[in-house]
């Protein structure tokens, strides 16, 4: 068997440098020989290196054991990040929208991008690093967003505005070099990286498992790793900051032991019935697991209650099952108190050991704890992937590392690259508002064309895998153009008429009022202007149009009587005669024949005047200034409250409410 033949794979953790040298027959990955090195100081910190030498020696240690037992030369070497490491943040992304379209996958995955790229800026602002300085390796969308509700799914929906809230997680870049520096110092060179929660993963809960709604704790000395699942694949990390050594801390407080005393006692509770120990007053004692189980119960509950707490954080609610791993999940009573806090039934939170690993034979039973559950997973991973652990692509002629640590599409290179997803959706252009006769009208500009994506010089979506090499072209949506308006395109009721007055034919144009100033059928109307367009319509604006008076004039419409509110039409035959005055023999008569009216006209008292017998409504506008050929918007008129008509009668204490209307 050669070095080739062989898998070297790495479990750099906070305490310890677990190594592994395996192979794989075609059927089983066998495990050859393995290796366990504790740091003789503390040179790392919840999975973060901080002294490079003092790593590399422990890890340069393993790999001389394992080649005397091997009797192999190791070169390259399969490693992981700690899922400690990893930082999430939970977004939100809105965006103002086209209520006249659907919203599309592809407005979906654009405000999936924005808010990644949101994510990643806020960590590094919050961490105060430089651009780039993070691989999201993954992501989970919480919920989608229509018109500011919650809603199941946006695609289909016609909305205002369209927004998503996403989980993301991203793996610090310093992690990824700081491993790859403890590497080299130890004469070996990274062969593949993944991600500690997934190498978990890939050997506790297999592929077919992950439709369901998991989570998989990985408890180590310093903190627990979360991982979750749903939907067939891994959505989101997350740590709680306490751990394994919280309870061996608790065991010291209480039977006066130092740490490493207390830890051998926290490893025998799960394993004799009665634990002797010598205290650092050098006295001896003997006490049953039970009853120190239950000195210490109040920091296994608590451990219990932070890892329910970061699930249902990060998860929204309680998982269907919970999988525990790592040396700290051997804690008494933890996964019944973690089911307690999640309120599911014990059944549903187990420990999973290395008998469950399928396809992997483990010749020694000192592998057979959940603690070695991740070294094996790390070494199982980098068989199953064989592939490299970044994979370099070219978008729109920039070169691009990503980190391989999921299926990567063509939308994980545009989030690295940082390239802005509104380029993605094409805008509609820029719409005209304005007010037509005091109402308020707004002309849509036309439809954008969306972006054009090319892989491998074949068209694309965002959602489109991606290999080693792939060349991406992005070519950027269009945006409509503006919209255009014209007085002509709202003249349908307000066209021209032609009368036939006294048989003679008439034409009535409407007349068209932009911002005050008189204008025409062709004129353009821009963004806030007040429009006024005004036809003649009744009976009594045909008298103003002609300038004649009301109380001298009898007008007939097709040879009937026409009152001041009867309605002109285009073809209508009119003929008007103008009444005989009839002279008065003194100003004594002038007078008589008036007809006063008091009245409250808008609040105010007022007296109006008319010849006739009787005051109408119509007499109104002969007492105050107001023409109504200049139309200000709609006319309202009220006689005692009610609407009223040119032709009411009008009585001494009536109430008039006369007044343009701009609404």
């Amino acid at each position: 068997m050669t070095e080739q033949d062989l898998l070297f794979s790495l479990d750099i953790g906070t305490r310890t440098v677990v190594g592994i040298v395996g192979y794989h027959d075609g059927q089983k990955f066998k495990i050859q020989a393995f290796e366990v090195e504790e740091h003789k100081e503390r040179a790392m910190y919840d999975g973060q290196v901080h002294d490079i030498e003092l790593v590399a020696k422990a890890v340069d240690k393993v790999r001389e054991r394992l080649e005397k037992r091997t009797g192999l030369k190791l070169k390259r070497v399969s490693i992981a990040a700690a899922g400690r490491t990893l930082k999430t943040c939970k977004v939100f992304a809105e965006r103002d929208t086209d209520p006249s379209s659907e919203v599309d996958s592809e407005l979906v995955s654009s405000l999936e991008i924005e808010a990644i790229q949101q994510a990643q800026k806020e960590i590094e602002e919050l961490n105060n690093e430089d651009d780039q300085s993070y691989f999201c390796v993954g992501y989970a969308v919480v919920n989608q967003f229509l018109n500011g509700s919650v809603i199941g799914n946006l695609s289909g929906h016609k909305a205002k505005r369209a927004g998503v809230e996403v989980l993301a997680t991203f793996l610090p870049r310093v992690v990824v070099e700081s491993l790859y520096a403890v590497v080299a110092r130890a004469g070996l060179e990274v062969s593949s990286l993944t991600l500690e929660p997934i190498a978990a993963m890939n050997v506790s809960i297999y592929s077919s498992l992950r439709l369901l709604n998991l989570a998989l704790v990985d408890i180590g000395a310093g903190t627990s790793d979360i991982a979750l699942t749903k939907d067939g694949t891994v959505f989101a990390f997350a740590m709680a900051s306490i751990a394994g050594d919280e309870i061996t801390e608790k065991i010291a407080e209480v039977l006066l032991l130092d740490f490493d005393q207390a830890e051998r006692v926290k490893i025998c509770l799960n394993n004799k019935e009665t634990v002797k120990y010598k205290d650092i007053m050098g006295i001896t004692f003997e006490k049953s697991s039970a009853e120190i189980i239950k000195e210490i119960d109040s920091a296994i509950r608590t451990l219990a209650k932070e890892i329910s707490d970061k699930i249902i954080e990060y998860n929204g609610k309680a998982p269907s099952a919970v999988f525990l791993v790592g040396g700290g999940s051997q804690i008494p009573k933890l996964s019944l108190y973690v089911a307690e806090f999640l309120q599911i039934p014990a059944e549903r939170v187990g420990v999973r050991s290395t008998d469950i690993i399928k396809d992997v034979e483990i010749k020694s039973r000192k592998l057979s704890g959940p603690e070695f559950i991740t070294p094996i997973g790390i070494a199982v991973t980098a068989y199953l992937n064989r592939q490299k652990d970044f994979l370099h692509v070219m978008v729109n002629g920039v070169s691009v590392k990503l980190f391989n640590s999921k299926t990567l599409t063509i939308a994980d290179s545009l989030i690295f690259v940082g390239y802005n997803p509104r380029n993605l959706i094409g805008r509609r252009g820029s719409a005209v508002s304005f007010k037509l006769n005091g109402k308020k009208e707004t002309v849509r500009g036309e439809s954008g064309e969306p972006a054009v994506i090319y892989l491998n010089d074949r068209i694309a979506g965002l959602d489109k895998a991606i290999a080693n090499g792939d060349n991406i072209i992005v070519e950027p949506a269009a945006e409509g153009k503006p919209a255009e308006v014209y007085v002509r395109d709202f003249l349908g009721e307000y066209a021209e008429k032609t009368i036939y007055l006294n048989e003679n034919p008439l034409i009535i144009k409407p007349v068209i009022v932009i911002n005050g100033s008189e204008s025409n059928r062709e004129a353009p109307i821009k963004d806030g202007d007040d429009v006024s367009i005004k036809s003649l319509e009744k009976v009594l604006e045909l008298l103003e149009y002609l300038d004649l008076s009301y109380f001298d004039t009898e007008m007939y419409i097709n040879g009937k009587k026409a009152e001041l509110d009867d309605i002109i039409h285009n073809g209508d035959y009119i003929t008007y005669e103008i009444l005989e005055k009839k002279a008065a023999d003194s100003l004594s008569e002038v007078a008589a024949a008036a007809n006063f009216v008091n009245v409250t006209l808008n609040g105010k008292p007022a007296v109006l005047q008319t010849n006739k017998s009787q005051c109408l409504f119509v007499d109104v506008f002969n007492n105050i200034d107001i023409d109504i050929r200049n139309v200000k918007g709609a006319i309202a008129m009220l006689l005692n409250g009610n609407k009223a008509n040119f032709t009411d009668v009008i009585n001494d204490g009536d109430k008039i409410e006369l007044h343009w209307d701009e609404k």
